[in-house]
């Protein structure tokens, strides 16, 4: 049995301007300068409160990023109805879930910086509830690119870190994947380049989804 656990914003759907609008009313209410859009980008996948921190330029969250992690969640739901964002998938995801998703010798599952809450409404809003057996969120683990959250979907569903595969847009998907033991596939739709990618343990890239079911086979 293999397992397949996919980071969400930038690898599933393109969250990217939700994220940083979201970001920009949360620095501007505590007085903050805007937060340039490459830099919210770079910090997509990592859990909110750390994320908030390396933007200011921390080593370590503070009270403040706490409070402003607290204000971001607040209007997160807010802005998503503003803008009247659905969160949408890219280009080939629906058709390569679709396609892995009745294999009966694969399991499919979601490793994400997202609160529990931003998650079950992107597998909610594109039906993708029905096909994910096993999530880790934020809110279940320490951020990326620690392990815990492979490890403890490997645990849950009894599938081996070696036959496990993690497919991510960021460094700290390549990094949590090598970490776990598990197989890191780089996928070069999303935020971070495929140099990056590459350089932080990438064992391939995928330039398009239905590039990532070979690796099933």
């Amino acid at each position: 049995m293999k397992l397949a656990l996919f980071d969400c914003d930038g690898t599933l759907v393109d969250s990217a301007g939700l994220i940083h609008e979201t970001m920009r009313r949360t620095f501007e209410k505590f007085g903050k300068a805007e937060p340039r859009f490459e830099h919210t980008k770079a910090i997509i996948g990592l859990s909110l409160d750390i994320a908030i921190a390396r933007m200011q330029g921390r080593p370590h969250v503070e009270q403040e990023d706490i409070d402003m992690t607290a204000h971001y969640k607040s209007l997160f739901t807010i802005v998503r109805r503003d803008l009247e964002y659905k969160e949408p998938l890219f280009a080939g995801i629906r058709e390569m879930i679709d396609a892995i998703s009745g294999r009966g010798d694969l399991l499919i599952g979601a490793v994400t910086g997202k609160s529990r809450r931003g998650l079950n409404l992107v597998m909610e809003t594109h039906g993708f509830d029905k096909h994910f057996v096993v999530a880790r969120t934020a809110d279940d683990c320490p951020s990326k690119p620690h392990p815990a959250m492979v490890t403890e979907c490997c645990d849950e569903t009894g599938t081996n870190a070696a036959d496990t595969i993690v497919i991510g847009d960021a460094v700290y998907d390549m990094q949590m994947a090598k970490a776990a033991g598990a197989k890191a596939i780089g996928v070069a739709w999303g935020y971070a380049s495929v140099d990056e990618l590459i350089a932080s343990g990438a064992d391939a890239i995928a330039y398009h989804p239905n590039e990532i079911l070979r690796h099933f086979s």
